[in-house]
């Protein structure tokens, strides 16, 4: 019986993928373990493997095929004796369906852009039957009724049509599909105060609506899965999760100079850099203040054992965080090999799920960009993320009262206050400085 093979899940996140590339084709014999294609997630772009033995009898997903859904039949493999005549369609679980009892017959309003229902979302192996995302309540009950087709207010809802300037050909007066697509865009309502919006309840700009920009006066470069993914994940954190920022300047003379005598007697192929030394110095001070080591969950807090430090790396297309995993015991040239290791890989996308995933705190350098003061997004589950601005000449009153030039770097820390209050924040930002302004309390 011929074998499917599947989409694999990549991380415990993974919803569908990029079928990048097969590395094999039709007629093609395979073994188990064998790297048969590469697939591209929102982070990486990861290798597949083969897990049965076999000939490859069809590929049912061409190479290049974005959104293929987790679980969906990519390729069928054929046992001894098997041909590709003995291929059928792939028989794959049966969706799951929910109706959605109809709406309740309801007296008008006075908003007749109330929308009665929230689209459900559904699952990798099952589906929500929900209304047409064209319906809006004046489409069914506002003066009169408006009789259209589901696929007639999709388009209108699209095209930004206003059904009750249409009259329809269909049976009893019905909008049908032609009298949409003859029919001109006028003045549409559109949904929550003039901008569509997605399945999960996000207002999109309309940004492609002719009445905004014209279509010559731009080029649109399709979302790759990315860009859909650090979107959707950072709306999400700012807008759900209730966050503050805490500011400091810190003085990085110290530390400039003990960096610079650690490279002289280091071998020659270790270089430390001052982001190795900030990675340690913020996993030192998660270690003593513990209380800031920590997530929020829907059963409680997550106080961590580990402070695994998550590195955000600019990517094209987005960025991804690799984690340096207990940075507290990791001496520096180990930190310093293993970020640029991981650093090289995530910029290729080769960087596998358990590589950047796991962190319980982040940072964010645009110091080498010049940026002075910024602050940075949650990246949940993780309860902080400290934003590393550049280190700048700056005029310094010393302990004598004298005014000194000093090397002063700006931070700011952003907190999620559901774990992390103002007093704990800011003793783990004196933690943090203590440790970058005297950087031989790292070797303590």
């Amino acid at each position: 019986m011929p074998i499917n093979i599947t989409m694999p899940a990549l991380s415990p996140t993974m919803e569908e993928g990029t079928l990048a590339k097969w590395l094999v084709k039709e007629g093609d014999t395979v073994k188990s373990g064998m790297i048969i294609a590469e697939i591209e997630t929102d982070k990486a772009t990861m290798e597949v493997e083969a897990v049965d033995e076999g000939k490859v009898g069809k590929i049912m997903v061409p190479a290049g095929t974005e959104g293929v859904k987790v679980n969906a039949v990519i390729a069928v493999l054929l046992e001894e004796g098997e041909s590709v005549g003995d291929v059928k369609a792939p028989i794959v679980a049966p969706l799951k369906v929910e109706a959605v009892p109809a709406p309740k017959p309801v007296a008008p309003v006075s908003n007749p852009t109330f929308n009665p229902v929230t689209p459900a979302k559904a699952g990798a192996q099952s589906s929500v039957a929900v209304l047409d995302p064209g319906f809006r309540r004046d489409d069914r009950i506002v003066g009169e009724r408006i009789i259209a087709s589901p696929l007639a207010k999709r388009i209108a809802f699209n095209k930004g049509i206003d059904l009750k300037a249409l009259k329809g050909s269909g049976p009893h007066g019905r909008i049908i599909r032609r009298d949409v697509e003859s029919a001109r865009p006028g003045a549409a309502q559109p949904a929550q105060g003039g901008a569509p919006m997605m399945a999960d309840g996000l207002i999109l700009p309309q940004i492609l609506d002719d009445r905004v920009y014209a279509p010559d006066t731009y080029e649109l470069k399709p979302l790759d899965g990315m860009r859909k993914t650090v979107a959707r994940r950072l709306t999400q954190s700012f807008m759900q999760v209730p966050h503050f920022p805490l500011n400091i300047d810190i003085t990085l003379d110290n530390l400039l100079e003990s960096r610079a005598a650690i490279n002289a007697a280091a071998p020659k192929d270790v270089k430390i850099s001052v982001n190795d030394l900030l990675i340690k110095a913020a996993a030192l001070a998660l270690i003593d203040e513990s209380d800031c080591n920590a997530s929020y969950t829907d059963k409680g807090i997550a106080y961590h054992k580990h402070a695994n430090i998550s590195v955000a790396v600019a990517v094209e297309g987005g960025l991804i965080t690799p984690v340096i995993f207990k940075a507290e015991g990791k001496g520096l040239a180990e930190i310093s090999e293993e970020m640029k290791d991981l650093a090289t890989r995530a910029r290729e996308r080769r960087l596998k799920p358990q590589e950047y995933m796991g962190g319980t705190f982040s940072i964010s350098n645009l110091g080498m960009f010049g940026i002075k003061s910024f602050a940075s997004i949650i990246n949940p589950p993780e309860g902080m993320i400290l934003s590393v601005g550049a280190g700048e000449k700056r005029a310094v009153v010393d302990e004598t009262g004298a005014i000194v030039a000093r090397t002063v770097m700006s931070v700011t820390l952003t907190c999620d206050h559901r774990v992390i209050g103002g007093a704990e924040g800011a003793k783990w930002l004196a933690a943090f400085k203590r440790y970058v302004e005297t950087p031989e309390a790292m070797l303590l």
